[in-house]
């Protein structure tokens, strides 16, 4: 596991919520990723493609087909992201969708701090 990041930091002293918001900006890439490799479109195109992806409900789907393939290490920090007291629920989110999401934001912040970006490639491949 080779560091990714240009400053060291330790993302098991890190609050879940500071994860999750390192986890929105990874996650959100690896979907622009994804829908620009599929094809080129119009920017207007790709942008309504990414926000359906990113959406709360989206997240939260993607959590129920990768939760088998997550280790217990990944399953905690999860956990602690979901379980977080976070200021707000979003009003076209319903609170469960919403919690998902920000645990699963929370260990892909996790993992992308931790430098393990080949293992977001495998959870995200064929899932987004």
């Amino acid at each position: 596991m080779g560091r990714l990041t240009l400053y060291d930091c330790d993302p098991k002293q890190l609050s879940p919520l500071t994860l999750a918001f390192v986890g929105d900006g990874v996650f959100d890439l690896f979907v622009r990723e994804e829908i620009v490799c599929a094809a080129n479109r119009p920017v207007r195109e790709l942008n309504k493609l990414k926000v359906d992806r990113v959406r709360c409900e989206a997240q939260a789907g993607l959590f129920a087909r990768i939760e088998p393939l997550l280790t217990e290490e990944e399953m905690d920090i999860f956990r602690r992201g979901r379980n977080a007291h976070t200021a707000h629920t979003p009003k076209n989110a319903s609170s469960a969708d919403y919690h998902t999401a920000t645990g699963l934001e929370a260990l892909f912040g996790y993992l992308y701090l931790s430098g393990q970006l080949q293992r977001i490639r495998e959870l995200a491949a064929n899932h987004l």
